[in-house]
């Protein structure tokens, strides 16, 4: 597994229960600040195997990037069950809930 891969896997497996982190935030604090569409990736091919918390990863609005058909209905309730408020334009408040990973976190 490459590096970065293995860094991202352990970033999202750190992001605590009630919180979130953007595509881009996963990818800076792996070592790839512009590697935002390879978290993307890496989630959709490794969250079920890696048995990751997929769902508190979103994109740099607070927006749920999925439709109801690719598990956006899904990634929403289980936000809201650890709870995750939605707020108008189902937008979450990155201030209240977005986690500060350590960048230098092995």
């Amino acid at each position: 597994m490459a590096p970065f891969t293995r860094s991202v896997i352990e970033t999202i497996r750190s992001i605590p229960e009630g919180k979130i982190m953007s595509y881009g935030q996963v990818a800076a604090v792996a070592g790839s600040p512009r590697g935002a569409r390879q978290v993307v990736r890496i989630l959709h091919s490794m969250s079920r195997k890696y048995g990751l918390p997929w769902h508190r990863v979103v994109n740099i609005r607070g927006e749920i990037a999925l439709d109801e058909h690719g598990g956006g209905g899904e990634q929403q309730e289980r936000l809201e069950a650890e709870g995750v408020e939605f707020g108008i334009g189902g937008r979450i408040d990155l201030n209240r809930y977005r986690y500060e990973a350590d960048h230098d976190a092995d």
